[in-house]
């Protein structure tokens, strides 16, 4: 029995179907709000959703070659969520992105290198995203029992004063090496030196897919003239729906996105005499609404209408991070997303209280309960 068979043998008799009890405890007052919302802007049939048939419906006819396949179908093939096509990963590259000291201090435990892939198998997570240094220092005892995604590229805050920048930090090569299933790169689109990190990361993608590789782009908005004294339009659904098109654009496989919190981002950078990019008003008057599922859903159709899955990130720790967990997974899973990738709130706690935060997380997506909206 070949090992994607065993982890999923292993994982199914866990992964029986969740009770809504516990979800609808977490929504509290807004579980109508959340559960019993119907979407009427872009309709979920005229989407490509997941299950377990994803790999072979939705990638088999594409450009990617074999071994991408079997590493994405892997991913999808593992831990709790193996075989419903919905991903849960953890991701700990805040080490380098916000330094080791605000990410560990909470739980020095992390430090260690070992205990974050120890999190993510315990969390029955489908993949661990970080660092080549986190990664390679345990490869050779983990590789081959959870997919390793390797974050390509990073911002470090040590420039004073701080810049923002993604840098590579290694190679593909490196990555394919120590077994990896999947890399991952950020690019800050809307920044001055967003076409650059678009050429590099382009570049990487297409090598990652060469080796084998499945791609997965942090999609992420970084401009000042973004946040306004009124709104944050970095996360805005017309702005991060459109760099998840370009993201699909340079063939990154999986995209992961910020939940949308406002709208009316292009608007309100052509106020006065400015003029900022291109824009249709039925975006807010036809494709979305104000209701979080229709503006995540505005995400997902960025996506080629969910053909590349998206992930939404779960997130800063806070005083109530398991609703907050299950609230996100909700909008993400009743919009069509492929699911959550969550990782302050995970490590920032005792193994076991991460985990089951985890579990948590995981249970949305169990639950036939919770449907696409």
């Amino acid at each position: 029995m070949g090992l994607h068979a065993r982890w999923f043998i292993h994982y199914k008799c866990l992964s029986m179907p969740s009770s809504i009890d516990s979800i609808t405890k977490s929504l509290g007052a807004k579980a109508d709000f959340y559960l019993n919302h119907k979407c009427t802007t872009i309709a979920k049939e005229r989407l490509h959703l997941p299950g377990g048939d994803f790999v072979d419906r939705i990638f088999g006819p594409t450009n990617r070659n074999n071994r991408v396949l079997n590493n994405l179908d892997w991913m999808l093939n593992t831990g709790r969520l193996a075989g419903t096509g919905y991903l849960s990963i953890l991701p700990v590259d805040q080490g380098i992105e916000h330094s080791g000291g605000a990410s560990f201090a909470k739980n020095p435990d992390y430090f260690d290198s070992e205990n974050i892939v120890k999190l993510a198998i315990e969390g029955g997570c489908n993949a661990v995203a970080s660092t080549f240094g986190v990664l390679a220092s345990v490869s050779r005892k983990y590789a081959h029992k959870i997919p390793f995604l390797v974050k390509i590229n990073h911002n470090q805050i040590l420039t004073y004063p701080n810049t923002f920048d993604q840098t590579m930090y290694g190679t593909v090569k490196e990555a394919y090496e120590m077994g990896a299933a999947a890399v991952g790169a950020t690019i800050y689109f809307g920044s001055p030196e967003c076409n650059r990190q678009i050429v590099e990361v382009s570049n990487a993608f297409a090598e990652a897919h060469s080796y084998g590789m499945v791609t997965v782009l942090w999609c992420y908005l970084r401009n000042p003239a973004f946040k306004t004294k009124d709104k944050d339009f970095h996360v805005s659904a017309d702005l991060t729906g459109q760099a998840n098109h370009i993201g699909v654009t340079i063939q990154a496989d999986i995209i992961k996105q910020k939940l949308p919190e406002n709208n009316g981002g292009y608007t309100a950078l052509q106020m006065g005499d400015s003029s900022y990019g291109k824009i249709d008003k039925r975006v807010y008057t036809e494709l979305t609404t104000d209701h979080p599922i229709d503006l995540t859903r505005y995400q997902v159709a960025n996506c080629y209408m969910g053909r590349q899955g998206l992930i939404n990130s779960g997130g800063a720790s806070g005083a109530h991070d398991f609703d907050e967990a299950v609230t996100t997974a909700v909008i993400n899973k009743r919009a069509g997303g492929m699911g959550l990738i969550s990782g302050r709130k995970a490590f920032q706690r005792p193994l076991a209280e991460g985990a089951k935060l985890l579990n948590a997380v995981q249970d949305v997506y169990l639950c036939q309960e919770v449907t696409v909206a």
